[in-house]
């Protein structure tokens, strides 16, 4: 059995600075996470997060990491830009991401897509969101019925600021009347790139487990393949 290195990234700062996010995730998202995608026996799994020098993401940690899952909101603009440039040649040269949530108006995603992604709709009301699958053949969705409905979540709205995803997994509804793109991939270089809208930090929505099941799922449709191999420039005539 081939083992996927997973490395899950989260600011970490909500839930030291908010006694009532911190009753949610006590040991912030990134560990929420890890421990679901710890008990799968193909998974190994580490964090990282913000503050720790070079958030987390030294050479040596991003040489062994084959996909990166990314949670931020409030601190965008503290990650370092070589850190930024660093992530998104890893992912040109094959490494996979996951952007959850908030993580629409990253660094990153903003370079891997290349538009203002941060411009949406928005609303935290804690209303009821229904995740409808569109595509009920993709691996992403492999295991789950026709939708997942979350009790209570964050309204994200269209328009959203993305380039026409590749492929469009789930489209969501809320009880506003609202809709988003909420379950985008794409492929940047040999890389592959999901963002999966739900996870508003003061919901329980990572403990859910069909949410489990297609963050699980998206580990491995991102994970890196060997392909064929390129080159580039000028070459001789066959």
């Amino acid at each position: 059995m081939i083992t996927i290195h997973v490395t899950v990234w989260n600011e970490y700062r909500h839930e030291r600075q908010d006694e009532q996010i911190a009753s949610v995730y006590p040991e912030g998202i990134h560990r929420a996470i890890a421990d679901f995608l710890e008990k799968d026996a193909r998974f190994e799994v580490r964090t990282a997060v913000l503050d720790e020098p070079e958030h987390g993401l030294t050479d040596e940690v991003l040489a062994a990491t084959e996909v990166l899952i990314w949670w931020g909101h409030v601190a965008h603009s503290e990650v370092q830009d070589d850190i930024v440039e660093k992530l998104r040649q890893r992912v040109l040269d094959g490494m996979g991401i996951i952007v959850l949530h908030s993580g629409h108006a990253s660094k990153i995603f903003q370079r891997l897509l290349g538009t203002n992604t941060s411009l949406l709709k928005w609303r935290d009301d804690g209303e009821k969101e229904r995740l409808w699958v569109i595509d009920p053949s993709h691996p992403i969705v492999s295991g789950l019925g026709e939708y997942i409905e979350i009790p209570q979540e964050e309204m994200y709205g269209e328009r959203f600021e993305i380039p026409a995803p590749d492929e469009l997994v789930f489209v969501s509804w809320f009880e506003g009347g609202e809709v988003f793109r909420s379950g985008c991939c794409y492929k940047r270089g040999r890389g592959k790139l999901f963002y999966f809208r739900p996870g508003h930090e003061a919901y329980p929505t990572y403990y859910q487990p069909e949410i489990q099941q297609v963050i699980t799922n998206a580990v491995v449709w991102v994970a890196p393949i060997k392909g064929s191999k390129t080159s580039y420039g000028r070459v001789s005539p066959l």
